[in-house]
């Protein structure tokens, strides 16, 4: 296995892992669990988000696409601060359980476009 693939297949288990995680986060905080209190529930996803941005930045780096002439790996990076935006408004910083959830929403969507851009290579995907 080359280095190229043993990153790629940390990047997409991590990702998953991240996602996964987020969304079963999103729904305690629809039902007001107690569970998200807990301390591995707020570790836990720091530690996997680490080597899901680490094996990133290597797969960028070992590709030699940035910065650069891939304008998906941009469209990437600015939806990954908007989904991290959206994702602490949705289990941290939102006023309200309907802002939360809007904000929960709207970055499953966010990670969704992500996983889009990743698959084609195209910032824009749907076009």
């Amino acid at each position: 296995m080359t280095s190229y693939t043993v990153l790629k297949l940390i990047h997409v288990v991590t990702a998953s892992i991240s996602i996964t995680g987020f969304f079963i986060r999103g729904i305690w905080m629809i039902q007001s669990s107690s569970i998200l209190q807990k301390r591995w529930v707020k570790i836990a996803p720091h530690i996997n988000d680490t080597f899901l941005l680490l094996s990133a930045a290597a797969l960028v780096i070992i590709t030699a696409q940035y910065p650069g002439p891939a304008i998906w790996i941009n469209a990437k990076m600015a939806a990954l601060l908007l989904y991290i935006v959206l994702g602490t408004v949705a289990l941290k910083r939102g006023k309200t359980k309907g802002i939360r959830i809007i904000s929960w929403c709207f970055a499953l969507l966010t990670f969704a476009y992500i996983a889009m851009v990743a698959i084609s290579k195209n910032a824009f995907p749907v076009i």
